[in-house]
């Protein structure tokens, strides 16, 4: 992978979490349980990434 990209899995079901996690990981690109997303590694994914991060696995 480039240095400027971010893999996002999905490890943990958005049953239960709130409205506004469940947009936050559609905004990633994910939509099922382990669905992996490869995004461009900027502030405002970033920030998405630490809001749900109790729901992914990411890796740089």
């Amino acid at each position: 992978m480039s240095e400027n990209k971010i893999k996002v899995t999905l490890v943990k079901s958005l049953i239960g979490t709130k409205q506004s996690h469940r947009a936050t990981v559609r905004g990633l690109g994910l939509r099922r349980l382990n669905s992996s997303s490869v995004l461009e590694d900027t502030p405002a994914v970033r920030g998405m990434i630490n809001k749900v991060s109790y729901l992914l696995k990411w890796e740089a």
